[in-house]
């Protein structure tokens, strides 16, 4: 038997158990969602070639462990019918994740998941020193933890008050966390932009409407969860397009390729080049030059 190519399986989502010739096969599954349809499928996959169960990992993928070495090609074909696709491991962008955001959340900010499979079409598998994540959050509730991931996106709003439709009942003060709202009788609602965090809020428990807010994106960088633990970091202000939001998640990650040494994680290259010329880089990105 030819000697197996375990760097190319690998590639392809098939990761190598303890156990002889049998293989865990990660799938791509963006954002979390898996159609009824794929989901069937894969459920006859792992009765067919695996052990009957599947492995919910913790960036919402599904992985079918005991595969048989000489079973691989049968199980992509059977999973391509069903439109389930293997996903990848090692160096290179892996499956986004996200939370299900505005089309289903009510706190959600952005759709959340639509950001996640944009973001896959554009940067799914790109081979890189290192594996390189993105995460896509809803709202400031975080329920994705943005800033674990080398980019991480949390939806938010830029807000306004419309004083005229106003009618000074404070229930927006109530509802911020971030103590950015202070109400008077005399003078109505007044905003600490010094102190709000954009999490809209306001927007969504005004009565009348009053308070307006334009989605928006708030990106960090360079976050880690593993052997070492850093949060992402917040360079520019919140984000309110789609075509600056890819300037810049294309400026970091090409920076990252063109400064990484094999096997260094964003975080560290960061630390050994120095941060700043990676803010100058995204801040340029971020203004369009």
């Amino acid at each position: 038997m030819a000697a197996i190519d375990y760097g190319s399986l690998k590639k392809g989502g098939f990761m190598r158990q303890k156990q002889k010739g049998k293989f865990s096969l990660r799938l791509g599954v963006v954002g979390g969602n898996l159609t009824a349809e794929g989901l069937a499928t894969v459920a006859k996959v792992a009765e067919k070639y695996g052990k009957g169960y599947v492995h919910m990992t913790s960036r919402q993928g599904v992985e079918i462990p005991f595969i048989d070495f000489n079973d691989i090609e049968e199980v992509k074909a059977e999973l391509a019918k069903g439109g389930v696709r293997p996903g990848v491991c090692g160096p290179r962008v892996r499956t986004v994740t996200a939370c299900q955001g505005s089309e289903v959340c009510p706190s959600g900010c952005i759709d959340s998941y639509g950001i996640g499979v944009e973001l896959d079409k554009r940067y799914f598998g790109r081979e890189l020193p290192h594996k390189f994540k993105f995460g896509v959050t809803g709202c400031q509730n975080n329920c994705l933890k943005a800033e674990e991931n080398d980019v991480g996106i949390k939806g938010g709003m830029i807000i306004s008050l419309a004083q005229e439709e106003c009618i000074k009942c404070g229930v927006c003060e109530k509802a911020c966390r971030e103590e950015a709202l202070t109400f008077s009788e005399e003078e109505g609602v007044k905003l600490n932009p010094d102190k709000c965090n954009n999490c809209g809020r306001c927007v969504k428990s005004c009565p009348t409407g009053a308070w307006k807010g334009e989605s928006g994106y708030i990106v960090s960088f360079g976050g880690l969860f593993g052997n070492k633990i850093y949060k992402g970091e917040q360079i520019v202000p919140i984000i309110e397009d789609k075509e600056t939001l890819f300037r810049v998640t294309d400026a970091a990650i090409g920076w990252f390729e063109k400064n990484a040494k094999p096997s260094e994680r964003f975080r560290f290259t960061l630390q050994r080049v120095g941060e700043e010329t990676f803010r100058e880089e995204i801040k340029k990105a971020y203004e369009g030059k």
